[in-house]
Order: C-alpha cells, then structure tokens, then sequence
C-alpha cells in the first residue's frame, strides 16, 4: 500500500468503503471516488475533504488518478460490470481491488478482532471497539455503521490491533487474518450470491476455521459446524449471560464467564439480541487482555449506532426510532425490543424492504416478523443493485402481513400519511433510502406534537 499515494474508489458512500476511504485519507494519501447517489455519509466524506461525484463519467476521473504507477482503486461487488469507469481502470493497467482484500491487504500486519454473523456484527464490533478505544488500546476499528458519539465508521488510531466487521457477502470475509474471532449468527442471507443455506454455514465454517485457538474464538450456542467457545443468554453455554434485568433505564445482567460471575454489566442498549452481542464483545475483550471493570465500564459508556434503535424523539405523546433491520430475523429482535420497552403501547413500524431476492427468499418470514406490529406501513421494494423480478413486489407481501392495520404507500406519500396519522411509537425500518427520510419525518412529526 505504501507505493501507492492516490486511491480512488467505486462505490465510497457504502459503509465499509468510506471506513476505508476514511483510512487513507488519515493516514496521508490523496482520497476520490464515486458513488450512485449523494447520502448523509456521502456528504459527511466530502467535508472530510473526499471529492466524490455520482455520475458514471471518466471525465470525472481527474489527473492525479490517471497515473497507473501510484493509482489503487478499490471497488465494491455492488457496482455493475458495466459500470465505466470500472472498465476504464480494469482495462488500463490498474490495480484494481476489492474492498474485502484491501481491508485484509490493511489489517494482515496487525492483530485482528473479527466480528462475523448475519444478524449483529456491526453491533458487536462497534461495542468491542468502543470498549478497547475507551481502555486507551492501540486499536483502529473499520467498522459498518456510523458509532454514536464519535460520528464515524473509523474510530481509534492505533497501528498495533485492528477490530474488523468480517462481511459474508461475497464472501469478503475470507481475506481477513483474525486473531480473535466471533460467529454471532449463521442465518440465510444473500442468497443470490451463495444459493443455499448450507454454502452460507460452509463459508461461516470457513472462515472460523482461520483461528487456530479455539479459546479464541467464539460463537453463539446454536451455531452447528462450527468449534469454538460458546456463548448464550439465558442458556447453558460456558459463557452464559443471565438475570437480566432493568435498572435505571439501563439494561443490566450478571454473566458467567467459564465459572467467574461478573455482575452487574450496564448497557443502554435494549433487547436480548444486544445483551448476547455485549457478551461475545465482553469475551473477545478479555480475551485481548482488558479487565473486567475496563470492559464493564466501556459496555456503560458505549452510546449505540447509527440507525440501530436509533431514538430519534423520546417523549411522553410519541417515540420514533430508526433502525437498518432488513432480515426476518433482525425484523423480529427489534420487535422484541421494542414491545419491550413499551409494553402497553401501539407500535407502527414502516418497513422498506431492501432487494428483490430477499424479499423472494424471505417472503414467509417478512411477513411474520412485521405481523408482530400492531401496525404496519410498507413501501415498495429498494432495488439496490438489482433489476426486478417477475412477481415480487410489496404488495405480495402486504397481503401475507396478519397486523390489525396495514397499509401500502408509495415513498413520496409516507411524510403525508404520518403526519395525518401520528403513531404512539414509531419504528422506520429498512437498509434502502428510508433511511435518508428520517430527518425529514422527525422534522414534520415534532411540528405536530
């Protein structure tokens, strides 16, 4: 990497491309790029000092990354292979690469912390971050959401570890060299990518096999194939989480960590989905070498994500909170955080589904985790990277969804109807463009109350 003093990338508004971005630029490198559409993280870059444009144009390409000899570029498998200035760079002598082998290309030198699964990851990692941050460790985290309180994706500017999100789409976890791992969940997920639930559990397999300690790596019971350390909540695992309770608006449980009792552990995160990530941050902490009272403070102090039960009013009349939940199954653990939380209210959740393979793969599962919502507003399916497919739409799934009130809108009309129809708690959903709608809706919703 040192030979290379422009990098250009194809695809840096996406999450774990602008950690990158985010990186070179830190460490001295000159940092441009492109991307589809301008985003909240896309404007956040360009005051960083990123030039960054949304047209496919090599006129765009400017001449400091014309250069072959010091010019890397980095893209993402979610731009099409048609994509022009792909083309340009693959044709002409670049080194062009993907962002997974950067990222293990960057992290091979260090020790890694690598936090997989379907469901949790960027939770995980950014706890386990924010804990050895906290605890002055020489740590710098690539990390897949923007972590509350530090207004990044790159936290830490530590040379010695390095905390990764260990991405299993396209397989882009297998180029990392973890030193300590987790396996949170191994649920079907881009199945257009591997095709079947089994290649999924294999390449999770995989990937834990690059740990050769088994006490240093973890997963949560219930993981089939793979050896490591298990770790539950309220189970029987030699890293078992238990008495959870409330206390102060904080979530607190004790844990047994292979006999030791370590009580008291606060988090202001809710749901039990999130005391079993905080577990597997606490075990692959300790691991590292931080004390108990180092982690246990750096679970009290760690402040969320981004779009992850994200509270964006909190008040007596109403309560709004944003998350990126896109799975079945991520659908379910904020339901179950969310009821809760408020147990004797109504919760409206709008729900964006993101692609069309999933939303064909999933369909059953959408519609029974959105069906625990007294009710549901639902916009049509975010394409993403995907051209339709015959006969799969949202109003397919609308009609599968069991919630006493359910309603399907187009986008433009969602502020609209909110606003007529003011809910006492409100979940927005989803991994699309819903999410750059959330300021809008807060905006409008706190006109009225």
């Amino acid at each position: 990497m040192n030979n290379y003093k422009n990098i250009f990338f194809l695809g840096i508004g996406g999450i774990g491309m602008s950690a990158i971005a985010r990186y070179f630029k830190r460490i001295g490198k000159n940092v441009a790029g492109y991307d589809k559409t301008p985003t909240q993280l896309t404007q956040e870059l360009e005051a960083e000092g990123i030039a960054i444009h949304y047209t496919d144009d090599l006129e765009n390409i400017t001449a400091d990354y014309q250069n072959t000899e010091d010019t890397l570029v980095v893209y993402t498998p979610a731009v099409p292979k048609h994509h022009a200035e792909l083309n340009y760079f693959q044709n002409n002598g670049f080194a062009v690469k993907k962002r997974a082998e950067v990222l293990g290309i960057i992290t091979q030198n260090s020790f890694s912390l690598a936090v997989a699964g379907t469901h949790g990851k960027t939770t995980t990692s950014s706890m386990l971050a924010h804990i050895l941050v906290a605890a002055n460790a020489p740590v710098t985290a690539f990390l897949g959401g923007v972590v509350e309180g530090y207004d990044t994706n790159l936290i830490g500017n530590g040379t010695d570890a390095t905390v990764v999100e260990a991405d299993e789409f396209d397989r882009s976890f297998l180029h990392l060299h973890p030193n300590i791992a987790c396996v949170i969940s191994d649920d079907a997920d881009h199945l257009d990518i591997y095709g079947t639930n089994d290649a999924i559990k294999s390449s999770f397999a995989e990937f834990a096999a690059k740990i050769s300690d088994k006490d240093h790596l973890f997963i949560a019971q219930g993981i089939e194939n793979i050896n490591g350390t298990e770790v539950s909540v309220n189970g029987t695992a030699v890293i078992n989480a238990y008495n959870l309770r409330f206390e102060n608006g904080k979530r607190v449980f004790d844990l047994d960590f292979k006999g030791e009792k370590i009580t008291d552990i606060k988090l202001l995160m809710p749901g039990e989905h999130n005391v079993l990530n905080a577990s597997l941050a606490f075990a692959m902490a300790k691991t590292y070498g931080l004390s108990n009272e180092e982690i246990k403070s750096g679970l009290d102090s760690f402040k969320g994500i981004r779009r992850r039960f994200s509270y964006k009013i909190n008040t007596e009349k109403l309560v709004m909170i944003d998350d990126y939940a896109h799975h079945p199954t991520e659908i379910k653990a904020v339901s179950q955080a969310v009821h809760e939380m408020y147990p004797n209210k109504k919760i409206t959740a709008v729900f964006q589904p993101h692609l069309f393979s999933r939303t064909r793969d999933f369909m059953d599962g959408f519609a029974e985790s959105l069906s625990t919502f007294n009710n549901v507003v639902l916009l049509e399916i975010y394409p993403a990277r995907e051209l339709p497919i015959e006969n799969i739409n949202s109003t397919m799934l609308i009609n599968k969804i069991k919630s006493a009130s359910k309603i399907l809108l187009p986008k433009e009309e969602l502020v609209p109807f909110l606003t007529k129809n003011t809910p006492e708690v409100l979940l927005i959903i989803g991994a699309g463009d819903v999410g750059e709608m959330v300021d809008e809706i807060k905006t409008e919703l706190e006109k009225n109350n």
